[in-house]
């Protein structure tokens, strides 16, 4: 049975020789060693083939006799077996191909969930522009670790932040070139922020009722037309949809879209806006707190 086992050694000669020799005594082999270094002590991340029968207490004791201390277990597969700069290397191609699933592939990548469950567990916090990303485990985030995943949330920033903008002027729907010359006008009709071009609407912002669960945070629907989009009309609304929440009183707004929402990353980035961002299965949700927003006038310009 394969196991992936963190473990705390003292810093020592000598210290991973002892627990090699436990192992060996025991008829379990280590098929892979992750070293991250500290100042008084070393955290090792093990890949330990075991008797069936043994559990995690049976792993416990071993490397305990050892000298190891802060002993987490847990099974795995031989994926766990991957060499550790290829899946790094891998990670961050799903994530440049896809950066709205950020959240998830960093998860995998540190066997961590985005959701909190009720055992006490680790945090490691990582800032893509103005959204913020959160991962969670039970084993302890190393020094090693955090360097890596703000590593990576940097590489997204980076590439968010160079997508190219098209000007509206060149928006083309079919062979229909749309609103020539023409920039986007906004408007607030009742809950609504609503993006026009020639009197043709584009894009809207709905600010919908309170959630029940959630006193004082706004679900917000936003929709703009596929002709426009990735032109800064969807950053603009949900900048707006959200002041317009700040004056009905809103402590939050809540987005939700598809996992696979391209846009969602950079559009948070661009907005300036403070969100934090969940992914959960097929569905991505951003948070945004709107508290300190000035609020949009509730009347239409």
């Amino acid at each position: 049975m394969l196991w992936r086992v963190r473990a705390t050694l003292p810093e020592r000669p000598g210290a991973l020789a002892a627990l090699a020799a436990e192992c060996g005594a025991a008829g379990v082999n280590i098929l892979g060693v992750q070293v991250f270094p500290g100042v008084e002590a070393v955290t090792d991340e093990l890949v330990l083939s075991t008797p069936d029968a043994w559990g995690e207490r049976d792993i416990s004791e071993l490397v305990g006799r050892s000298g190891g201390r802060s002993v987490s277990a847990a099974p795995c597969a031989e994926a766990a077996l991957v060499d550790q700069p290829t899946r790094y290397v891998q990670a961050a191609r799903a994530i440049l191909a896809r950066p709205s699933s950020f959240p998830e592939v960093v998860a995998a990548l540190f066997d961590a969930d985005v959701e909190a469950s009720g055992t006490a567990q680790d945090v490691m916090d990582m800032s893509v522009g103005e959204v913020q990303v959160q991962i969670r485990r039970t084993a302890p985030f190393t020094a090693t670790e955090h360097a890596r995943g703000m590593a990576m949330a940097e590489l997204v920033s980076d590439v968010v932040g160079r997508e190219p903008r098209l000007h509206p002027a060149v928006s083309v729907s079919g062979s229909r070139r749309l609103g020539a010359g023409s920039g986007p006008r906004y408007g607030v009709e009742g809950r609504r922020v609503v993006a026009t071009i020639d009197e043709v609407t584009v894009g809207v912002a709905t600010v919908l009722a309170v959630l029940t669960e959630e006193p004082g945070v706004h679900p917000v629907e936003l929709e703009v037309d596929p002709a426009w989009q990735r032109r800064g009309i969807g950053t603009r609304l949900l900048t707006d949809a959200a002041r317009l929440a700040t004056a009905l009183g809103a402590e939050g707004v809540l987005l939700t879209t598809r996992s696979d929402n391209q846009a969602v990353m950079s559009m948070m980035m661009a907005s300036g806006l403070r969100g934090r961002i969940r992914l959960a299965g097929d569905v991505l949700t951003v948070r945004i707190g709107v508290r300190e927003l000035k609020p949009l006038a509730l009347s239409r310009p």
